[in-house]
């Protein structure tokens, strides 16, 4: 009997690797790249006959990363309330309680929801990678070279995800820890469900060599919307730098953001798409199209994340928002950002960025990035250039030139802050600033628990009221029980 593909998720297998379906679900508005129209039933010998065909699993490998319990709410949610810059309101276990008060273990749903979906996305990315090759010749080299540097880039998203969550971070052991089953084959039965770990090293090494040959094959730029709904070979080399810096390598930090920030201000990309930092910080989450905004999530009213997936109903009130997460206005033994003196009472990014929202007799600090009303359509920003400013300063500070480091640091902080200059004594010091301004440049966007991790730091958790130290069973996300039962190898 002919296989057939159908427009619709098969269920997940207890390892999460399916037969393949792709689905053009990534909305926005860039009609000729989002909206596709799927064929609803098509023989599997003729998924990849014409270009429309490949386009559309193209879009598909987005789409299943934009899924709400990963890349279009949860991931940032998760990484952000671990540690100590929201308090929670509502004790709602739906929304990431365990994860907020680090009682999550392996049969927690939102800790196999977020892995099972992951590893989903990889076999999407294997499966077209696989399929693609046998199909050579339907569109130009150009964009053969394209697609499959768009799979590449995905799949290593995917790996960064999944590794400094669910592994012990590599500065603690130069990634010599069991990190995760590295597949790299498409799977559509559970025939090679066993595999035991590779290691973090290892898991690196895959991400930045499917980094490096995506670089290699993505275009300088796209029209319109694509430049930010796709990868391009900026988005590549910024993510790099994220990878880098999570490995402590500062050096490959400076050379691969030195392909996309100059050496002097003002600070912008000169090669591919030209990316700065916007003059006006509240854009990037309102028109979501600004030259700072690398990659993002685009979302619309037939294509939102799901109510409980949506960040904005996470820490927004209003028309339909619950305020599940409040910013951490205490000054007791884990304080947030929010009390930080770095964070000037006219920074715009309090005036403009945080709020407060009465519940009953109650007045909430709240974030209002993703300021929008149910359904909470506000497009989800996955890597900025203030970012990539960051990265490069702090690497910098470790082992470069603190003259830059200052002044990229203070590139991020004026475009909010005119009034005041941060200055520095010493190394340390620096280096303290360049983490404070991240905390306040990136709160709510997911950097939280990575950044600590990264450094080997302690998790300073609210909700535990605790240090979660390396050494706690709590420090890293267990692997789910999906995978141990299904793995005997894990």
């Amino acid at each position: 009997m002919k296989s057939v593909y159908k427009n619709s998720t098969l269920g997940l297998l207890k390892a999460s690797f399916v037969a393949l379906t792709f689905t053009a679900t990534l909305s926005s508005c860039s009609k000729d790249f989002l909206n596709l129209s799927p064929e609803l039933s098509i023989p599997e010998e003729n998924m990849f006959d014409t270009p429309e065909r490949i386009i559309t699993h193209v879009q598909g490998l987005y789409a299943s990363a934009k899924d709400g319990r990963l890349m279009a709410g949860r991931y940032y949610i998760y990484n952000d309330i671990r540690a100590e810059e929201f308090i929670n309101r509502t004790s709602n276990g739906v929304t990431g309680l365990a994860v907020y008060n680090h009682t999550n273990n392996e049969t927690t749903t939102q800790v196999n929801n977020f892995w099972s979906q992951a590893y989903l996305t990889i076999n999407r990315a294997n499966k077209f990678l696989e399929d693609f090759d046998k199909h050579p010749g339907v569109v130009s080299a150009e964009l053969e070279a394209n697609y499959r540097a768009e799979a590449k880039f995905v799949r290593a998203w995917m790996y960064y995800a999944l590794v400094h969550m669910f592994a012990k971070p590599y500065v603690l052991d130069n990634g010599a820890s069991p990190g995760l089953p590295l597949r790299l084959k498409a799977e559509s039965s559970s025939e090679n469900n066993a595999l035991p770990r590779s290691t973090v090293a290892e898991i690196y090494a895959q991400i930045l060599s499917d980094l490096n040959d995506a670089e290699e094959g993505l275009p300088n730029t796209y029209s319109g919307d694509l430049q930010i709904t796709r990868a391009h070979k900026n988005t590549a080399i910024a993510l790099k730098t994220r990878i880098y810096l999570a490995m402590g390598d500062y050096a490959n930090v400076i050379a691969e953001g030195n392909k996309m920030v100059n050496a002097s201000a003002p600070f912008k990309a000169t090669t591919g798409v030209p990316h700065e930092l916007s003059s006006n910080v509240q854009a990037i989450f309102t028109t979501y199209k600004t030259l700072e905004n690398i990659l993002s999530m685009p979302m619309a009213d037939t294509n939102a994340p799901g109510t409980q997936n949506q960040i904005g109903y996470y820490y927004n009130g209003g028309a339909g928002g619950n305020i599940e997460y409040y910013l951490n206005n205490s000054t007791g033994d884990f304080p947030g950002i929010y009390t930080n003196g770095q964070w000037g009472a006219n920074d715009a990014r309090r005036t403009l960025l945080t709020g407060t929202e009465a519940v009953g007799t109650t007045n909430y600090p709240i974030l209002t990035k993703w300021s929008g009303t149910a359904p909470f359509i506000d497009w989800v920003p996955v890597i900025r250039y203030a970012e990539i400013l960051l990265n490069v300063a702090e690497a910098e500070a470790e082992i470069g030139d603190q003259g830059r480091a200052l002044a990229l640091v203070n590139a991020v902080h004026n475009r909010s802050d005119a009034t005041t200059t941060i200055s520095s004594s010493g190394k340390d010091d620096l280096i303290s600033k360049i983490l404070t301004e991240r905390r306040i440049e990136l709160l709510g966007e997911g950097f939280r628990s990575p950044d600590l991790l990264r450094r080997g730091e302690a998790i300073p958790s609210y909700g535990a009221g605790s240090s979660i130290t390396p050494s706690a069973g709590s420090y890293i996300f267990p692997i789910p029980v999906g995978e141990s039962e299904s793995n005997p190898e894990i």
